[in-house]
């Protein structure tokens, strides 16, 4: 173990150690946790270890450990900014969680430090809790109006959020503070220019003449070079076209920019003519396979379909949205998908999540990796076939399958999503909002959402929204869970997510639902990430917004 951490291979693997080697000094009564904890640091390096020494080690239990290794210090404020120390080191790790929490410690200890709060918000951005971000930055400059990051903070989460008037004012005082900054003016020169565009946007869109990104799209003009050696598109589109073209990807080779315009054509008119809410009819006997988020993992992607078959017309998918951003083969991801979707066009199906929007798209990295591997045109004509994904389904009539999760409204019924316009970026409420934002939550009724967007809603919304509506159970996905899904609310909500080890840093598994016809009982098929090549994370993320 030594030898691997001295080349540095898991960030967190040193942190777990360090903690585990200062308690183990301690004495016995810390040895169940240093156990735990070494178990989890062989776990980061692919060791299997003893699931009764690996068990039960959350969040909680390491920040129980890293405080019990601070007992010695009285004075609050120098434990509180040793906390923060420790909140660092686990932040700088990407263990995310551990480090809001030990922030949030340190807050308890002394409330009045700006810097605790401006650290817990950063923290709550990577986590995309864009309104405990923003609440956390406001606090942090009620402290300290000087302290410049919280207008950065502030700005980043406005930004997420689509309030782009408001960043613009917290980096023009950036700016102001710091004439001399050139990543202060880069930053509110790149705002002022989303909000000249949206304003034209805006203005352009009374034009019922609107131009789309296909009527500049010449697809004879663009010639195959003799030297292209990856797959060849013919009319229709075949399962041997996409057996090859996963082929091409997995050897990090590109389709060529004539067939990828031809799939984003093709799929432009084919989601076009898609209603809000696709309504799914599952056979007896039939299986079904729902799948969440894979965020541009193509390698995980192609393991689930090595797990449980390609799409076919026995076999067939839906895939709840977030296709892209993240991680840093979206481009190969998106393909695929559409690809299938093409193929099967009645037995593939594809929701629209919160991140099929465009200011997702410049902030975590599709925009810039299609910009990168093909050309800013193609990320203008995803950016547009994006708001033709529908934004449900429904499965025989019983299962209501949405990226995020219910609504604020109590009221709201299927013939109402029915009759949501999806054709636009989303909005910052509504029933398109919460279709993409909302989150479950243990506590009945309604909360805030710490996304900033969207609700968080209770056990009791969702009965009564299955019962009113006459379904069984509502899937979503949406959140990053420990097995790759999570049972809610009596059965009544199920949440899944399939990109495992989420960001290569979460650990997390993914997972995938199948059904039957006959039967609508979910059952769970968790699976582990597989080796994908060696390029980071949000690698195409504009740094501009502090993401890269």
């Amino acid at each position: 173990l030594g030898s691997c951490l001295c080349v540095g291979l898991y960030f967190p693997t040193r942190r777990l150690c360090r903690i585990a080697a200062s308690l183990g000094k301690k004495g016995r009564k810390h040895t169940s946790i240093v156990t735990a904890l070494m178990a989890n640091a062989l776990r980061c390096l692919g060791y299997k270890w003893r699931s009764s020494c690996s068990d039960g080690m959350t969040s909680e239990h390491v920040v129980s450990t890293v405080l019990d290794s601070l007992d010695g210090i009285t004075n609050p404020s120098e434990k509180a900014l040793r906390i923060k120390d420790e909140a660092n080191q686990f932040f700088n790790d990407q263990a995310y969680d551990v480090a809001i929490d030990l922030y949030t410690k340190a807050i308890e200890l002394d409330g009045a430090v700006a810097v605790l709060y401006g650290n817990r918000s950063v923290a709550y951005l990577k986590k995309e809790l864009y309104g405990s971000a923003l609440e956390d930055a406001a606090t942090a400059l009620s402290l300290d109006p000087g302290y410049i990051k919280g207008y950065y903070r502030r700005a980043t989460a406005n930004m997420a959020l689509g309030k782009f008037k408001l960043a613009l004012k917290d980096y023009d005082a950036v700016r102001k503070a710091r004439p001399s900054d050139k990543d202060a003016m880069r930053k509110f020169e790149e705002c002022q220019k989303i909000i000249r565009r949206k304003a034209f946007e805006k203005a352009i869109s009374m034009d019922h003449d609107r131009r789309s990104v296909a009527d500049s799209i010449n697809i004879d003009a663009i010639e195959v070079e003799a030297s292209y050696d990856g797959p060849v598109l013919e009319d229709p589109l075949s399962a041997e076209f996409m057996v090859e073209l996963i082929r091409t990807f997995k050897a990090q080779k590109k389709l060529h920019k004539k067939y990828a315009y031809k799939i984003l054509l093709e799929i432009r008119r084919l989601l076009g003519d898609q209603p809000t809410m696709v309504e799914i009819d599952v056979p007896p006997g039939q299986k079904f396979t729902i799948c969440g988020d894979v965020h541009g993992q193509f390698y995980d992607l192609c393991n689930i379909f090595d797990l449980n078959g390609l799409p076919s017309e026995e076999n067939p998918y839906l895939f709840n949205g977030d296709f892209v951003d993240r991680g840093s083969f979206s481009v190969e991801t998106i393909f695929t998908l559409f690809g299938f979707r093409l193929l099967y066009p009645n037995h593939f199906f594809m929701s629209r999540g919160n991140h099929e929007s465009e200011v997702m798209n410049k902030m975590y990295g599709f925009e810039g990796e299609v910009r990168s591997k093909y050309t800013s045109q193609m990320a203008d004509f995803f950016t547009e076939i994006f708001n033709y994904l529908p934004l449900c389904h429904l499965i025989n009539k019983k299962i209501f399958v949405c990226h995020g999760g219910l609504f604020k409204d109590d009221n709201i019924t299927l013939d109402e999503i029915r009759s949501t316009n999806r054709d636009r970026q989303p909005p910052d409420e509504g029933v398109m909002c919460d279709l993409l934002w909302s989150d479950p939550q243990d506590l009945p009724g309604r909360s805030p959402s710490k996304r900033g967007v969207g609700c968080q809603f209770g056990p009791d919304i969702t009965e009564d929204f299955c019962q009113r509506n006459g379904l069984d159970y509502v899937i979503r996905s949406h959140e990053v869970k420990p097995e790759g899904y999570e049972i809610h609310h009596g059965g009544r909500c199920v949440t899944v997510f399939s990109a495992p080890n989420y960001c290569d840093t979460m650990g997390n598994k993914g997972a995938f639902i199948t059904i039957r016809g006959d039967n609508l009982r979910p059952r769970f098929t968790s699976f582990s990430a597989v080796e994908h090549p060696s390029v980071r994370p949000m690698a195409y993320a504009s740094s501009l917004f502090g993401f890269a």
